[in-house]
């Protein structure tokens, strides 16, 4: 008697629907192991693409030079006392480089200046969640962003100090919820800015969050003279369109000369691309992924162990079964591919059932906290069921094997 595929198939669901509640204990450590890596993976990934896009719109040939390293706003203690840049880097690197198309410059003005907070008001209206800089006119060609209203500033207001501000459209929400931003003015730390420009909501970000949402840009010149005590300047150089490389290594050459380093000392300043960025971030999350994976890993082995304890209890319980197959003619292959179907189908229900919670849970954390980006990978999916069905195989073989290697004279005869 052969039994075929489909045949297995069937008795599989059957057995393993027979003892629904004890399949779902057996397999719940497959259940928590999927769960934990397939949600970790859509987190991960979405956070990965938010990170992306937001340097993308950064700018993908853009090279950053700054004092410390990470954000401007939170220097590391480590690195404050180094020298800070100067405006007239920008301009030697824009004469000495031959790969750099053009050069920009940012002074990052920090939340308190002398012990005062800075905030932006208008009648009625009050927010403190604020990031101001200001650029320079070229800026808005070397990091691009689209408008929701108005428009850039430009080199005649920079070099005539005017007070106009570009802002998020986070901030355009908080002073001015009737979308009456464009043209209105706002208090900021004492001085009056008319508004000419509202940035349309920005793309990506960390954890779902865009710094650029609540900043307020004005002209570089105007940020000199309004906060001459402030030194942050970032410089952004532009590469020549498939010369980033030799950009980076030319601004980095330009730097060293320009701070008199010696051949062996290391920079005393901050050099990054948006790639470079991103792979440290990448680093990071593959860190989090490993831990994920590790405690995947104990679910994932409890679970097979209990897998194959559970068919170990099944060839016993099916003895007399077993023996009446193999005397209609039943070949080990026959009882061995009936066993390790089961074991397939019920670790594959389990993985399945993982991958069921664990797309809930992420729309469920989607839902809750808008601001965290989720996306469910098809790769995550697809290997969190073949991983359930291998382990399937894997723990399935012995009680398999066993039941195959059974007398069927002395099971016939078992009680």
């Amino acid at each position: 008697m052969n039994i075929s595929p489909t045949q297995n198939v069937k008795l599989a669901i059957q057995a393993v629907g027979e003892h629904r509640f004890r399949s779902l204990l057996t397999v719940l450590g497959i259940v928590i192991g999927i769960t934990t890596v397939v949600t970790v993976a859509s987190l991960l990934t979405g956070l990965r693409e938010g990170v992306v896009t937001f340097f993308q719109e950064l700018g993908p040939d853009n090279i950053f030079v700054y004092k410390t390293s990470g954000d401007p706003s939170q220097e590391p203690p480590k690195e404050r006392k180094r020298r800070p840049m100067k405006p007239e880097y920008a301009e030697l690197i824009r004469r000495w480089s031959t790969s750099v198309e053009d050069v920009g410059l940012q002074l990052y003005i920090p939340p308190v200046v002398d012990g005062k907070p800075i905030t932006a008001r208008v009648q009625g209206f009050e927010s403190e969640n604020i990031n101001v800089a200001g650029q320079s006119p070229n800026m808005g060609d070397i990091s691009p962003r689209d408008f929701a209203a108005g428009r850039y500033f430009t080199p005649e207001e920079d070099q005539r100090t005017a007070h106009l501000a570009v802002i998020g459209s986070n901030v355009a929400d908080s002073l001015f919820p009737g979308g009456t931003a464009l043209g209105g003015t706002m208090m900021m730390d004492g001085a009056e800015y008319t508004v000419i420009g509202v940035y349309a909501k920005a793309k990506g970000g960390f954890f779902g969050e865009n710094g650029q949402d609540n900043t307020i840009v004005i002209p570089l010149r105007t940020a000199e003279s309004r906060y001459p005590q402030v030194d942050r300047f970032m410089i952004t150089a532009k590469a020549k369109p498939g010369k980033r490389q030799e950009a980076y290594a030319e601004v980095q050459g330009i730097m060293r000369r320009i701070r008199r380093l010696a051949t062996d000392a290391k920079d005393d300043f901050a050099i990054s691309t948006p790639d470079q960025i991103i792979q440290q971030f990448d680093r990071i999350t593959s860190l989090i992924g490993l831990v994920a994976i590790a405690i995947s890993a104990l679910g994932l082995l409890v679970g097979g162990i209990g897998v194959m304890n559970i068919m170990l209890v099944s060839v016993t319980e099916r003895t007399r079964e077993i023996g009446v197959r193999k005397a209609l003619g039943a070949r080990r292959r026959d009882i061995v591919g009936q066993f390790l179907v089961e074991a397939m189908t019920l670790t594959g229900a389990g993985g399945t059932l993982g991958i069921v919670i664990a797309v809930l849970i992420t729309m469920l954390i989607g839902a809750l906290v808008p601001s965290l980006p989720s996306k469910v990978p098809v790769w995550a999916l697809v290997t969190g069921f073949s991983v359930s069905v291998i382990i399937g195989v894997f723990f399935g073989v012995w009680p398999a094997v066993k039941a195959a290697q059974l007398d069927p004279v002395e099971a016939l005869r078992y009680e």
